[in-house]
């Protein structure tokens, strides 16, 4: 099976861990994004795939086989570096067939390969080109073509979409998702951009200070998320995180409170802890100028023009919410009542802050496939 399994991983360098024991299987055939601020460990993970750094300890293992000490050479990989890493001096389709012709490919099967990808990259024209010649755009698709033409089994890439401009990223993210169709090859892919992450991947992984924080689905990364750390960085604006008392079914914040429906008073209180951090998307927010029972009021301290909508911050007994609003008629000083969506609300315990789960009717959505990595880190 062309799968990827972790066991219990560590990289250190030094006195500096910076992979913190990884436990989680890439299945076969499926797009895994890892995901996370710089520094997070999550390129050190594909380099260790590639077999360009040793695990410190732990297992790794691919198609079955412990990999350890396999060679990167005969761990049948191809990689796309953020930097591209043509060769300068040779030609746009020198580049693609070089590793072919090391393996000592058929000449005839050469030339099927590099017509296909030429045609699917949109690189009919520039066969003679030096990269030198090229725009970052193209320079990307040669590299993605040089990787394509190998076949291999396992399809790594290290923010690969990073120097190209918007409307060149979303190109490039088409010409990937078409590739993939096309082999079904098992892709990791390592970026920072959750935007990125969101559109492409089948499953996230998002890590943090070289640990895993949450493997799942885009929608559950996003609409379940499974502590503070995921909720605030996945989203933008990302998720408001408040201090809060809770008190049989009244949420305290400061001298307000507002009350939870039935289905979530009954599920917090068989929790039995009042220590809890409250988080709300900002587009999950409903503002009203008019008192309202289902919130809390605040007063607005500025509003921030994001295009189609509008970022309006909130103070609310000293503390900031940010709320999505269709409307720019708010005012400096004005003020306004923050209602809460209760069917898109969070708990977070206040020592873990790890997420507390949902009444039933509100519970992830399931994937069989995945349901065991999911179980660990929820």
């Amino acid at each position: 099976m062309k799968e990827i399994k972790f066991e219990n991983v560590r990289k250190v360098y030094g006195d500096t861990e910076v992979v913190k024991d990884l436990n989680f299987t890439v299945r076969e055939g499926e797009r895994l994004i890892l995901l996370g601020p710089s520094g997070c460990g999550k390129s050190t993970i594909l380099r260790m795939i590639a077999g360009l750094e040793e695990i410190t300890s732990g297992n790794l293992y691919m198609n079955g086989q412990r990999v350890n000490d396999t060679p990167s050479g005969k761990r049948n990989v191809s990689m796309v570096f953020q930097n591209y890493a043509l060769y300068p001096h040779m030609t746009v389709k020198q580049n693609i067939m070089y590793a072919l012709k090391v393996k000592k490919v058929e000449k005839k099967e050469i030339k099927r390969r590099l017509d296909f990808v030429l045609e699917m990259l949109q690189l009919k024209g520039y066969e003679n080109r030096l990269p030198k010649q090229l725009s970052g755009g193209q320079r990307q698709r040669v590299a993605l073509a040089r990787a394509t033409v190998n076949r291999s089994d396992f399809f790594l890439l290290d923010e690969p979409l990073s120097n190209l401009d918007a409307q060149l990223r979303v190109s490039a993210r088409k010409e990937l998702m078409k590739i993939h169709e096309m082999f079904g090859q098992t892709i990791v892919y390592v970026t920072h951009d959750q935007i990125e992450a969101t559109t492409f991947a089948d499953r996230i992984v998002l890590m943090y200070n070289g640990e895993l924080q949450m493997i799942d689905t885009p929608d559950n990364v996003y609409h379940r998320p499974a502590n503070v750390f995921t909720a605030k960085f996945i989203g933008s604006p990302p998720a408001n995180i408040l201090n809060i008392e809770y008190d049989h079914g009244a949420v305290n914040i400061g001298s307000q409170s507002f009350l939870l429906n039935e289905m979530w008073k009954q599920y917090v209180n068989q929790k039995g802890t009042n220590q809890l951090l409250f988080g709300i998307r900002p587009e999950h927010i409903e503002l009203s100028p008019v008192s309202s029972q289902k919130g809390v009021r605040g007063q607005v301290k500025y509003i921030e023009n994001q295009g189609n909508n509008y970022g309006v911050y909130i103070n609310v007994e000293g503390q900031e919410i940010i709320a999505m609003s269709e409307s720019k008629n708010w005012t400096h000083g004005q003020d306004v009542y923050v209602c809460p969506v209760m069917e898109k609300i969070h708990f977070f315990d206040k020592d873990t802050e790890r997420n507390i789960g949902y009444p039933q009717g509100l519970e992830m959505e399931d994937d069989n496939t995945y349901s065991n990595e999911r179980k660990v880190n929820v």
